[in-house]
């Protein structure tokens, strides 16, 4: 379901997933109850538990990095994102979806002097589409663009940093599409993309995030039961998720927060959807299983808004 004054055919991310529930037939009257019941009752809201700032055995976190998914740079500065970035203060920003070439940039992203090491990867020539970026308060060892594989490095996905200790990578994955037109090359890339992780994994411990465009298991949206055949729900979506955790990574949050249900990072701008938390859990830390005794926490900031997904922190005693 695209949003407003956007073509289906340019949907590129969770725009078009179903945010409501599936239909029921009632009578006017179980309608009506049902309604007041609603009512009643409201929003099942995700609260954030407090950080933890220690690893499991007792060391203080070192590394801090937010990502977020802000659904157009320009617009996202407009809505007071980046005071909410200086609140939260990483030693790593991430952001997805800028639909922003570099030279377009707004003033205030070229002006965040706590941010002396910025990275932008645009789509090329298709102006105002997907793009991400990485911006350090610490220079990385080096900087690489894609995955190697033309097919899928001309719509500026992904970039990955080098670090004395380890690879961070930001993405953000291409979106089966609406009538799941992508879905055979969303597959193509969940292969490449999975091949490419490992290669970094062999050479030292990675860190993954972003906009990863699926929900794995139904915890991770309100009504998987209607979104069977939607993008970004798939069984063959989430089926590639799967095999990247079994390549040797895990799922920080769940890992963390295995049966923690009603925790989404993506509404719908439309039918009222975030207020009534009817959301879907798209956004991700992924890190090198043998990372798992430093993680410290991983976050979802639901409160924080600027975009239709909200930004994810993630803590590591590296």
């Amino acid at each position: 379901m695209p949003k407003r004054g956007k073509k289906a055919e340019d949907v590129d991310s969770a725009d078009e997933l179903e945010a409501t529930e599936p239909e029921v037939k009632k009578s006017k009257k179980g309608a009506a109850k049902g309604l007041k019941e609603k009512v009643a009752e409201g929003p099942i809201l995700y609260q954030d538990p407090p950080n933890k700032l220690t690893s499991p055995s007792g060391q203080k976190y070192t590394l801090k990095v937010t990502s977020w998914n802000v659904d157009g740079l320009r617009a996202w500065v407009k809505k007071k994102g980046l005071e909410w970035v200086r609140e939260e203060d990483p030693d790593v920003l991430c952001l997805q979806e800028t639909k922003c070439a570099e030279k377009l940039l707004p003033p205030e992203m070229r002006e965040m002097p706590e941010y002396p090491h910025k990275y932008w990867a645009c789509a090329g020539a298709k102006e105002g589409y997907s793009g991400v970026a990485l911006l350090c308060k610490t220079e990385p060892l080096s900087i690489t663009y894609g995955i190697g594989e033309e097919e899928h490095d001309q719509e500026g996905r992904v970039i990955t940093a080098e670090f004395p200790s380890h690879f961070l990578v930001t993405a953000y994955v291409p979106n089966a599409g609406r009538g799941l037109v992508r879905l055979e090359y969303r597959q193509r890339w969940d292969a490449a993309f999975r091949a490419y992780l490992r290669g970094l994994d062999a050479r030292k411990p990675l860190v993954l995030c972003g906009d990863l465009n699926v929900a794995h298991t139904e915890i991770d949206l309100k009504n998987p039961k209607g979104n069977k055949k939607s993008a970004g729900f798939t069984p063959e979506e989430r089926q590639g998720f799967g095999e990247l955790l079994t390549a040797g990574f895990t799922d920080t949050f769940r890992h963390l927060y295995p049966d923690t249900p009603h925790a989404y990072t993506f509404w719908t701008y439309m039918m009222n959807a975030r207020a009534k938390n009817v959301g879907w859990r798209l956004d991700y830390f992924l890190v090198s299983t043998r990372l798992l005794g430093v993680l410290c926490d991983s976050k979802i900031r639901s409160q924080a808004m600027g975009s239709d997904h909200c930004p994810i922190t993630l803590y590591m005693a590296l």
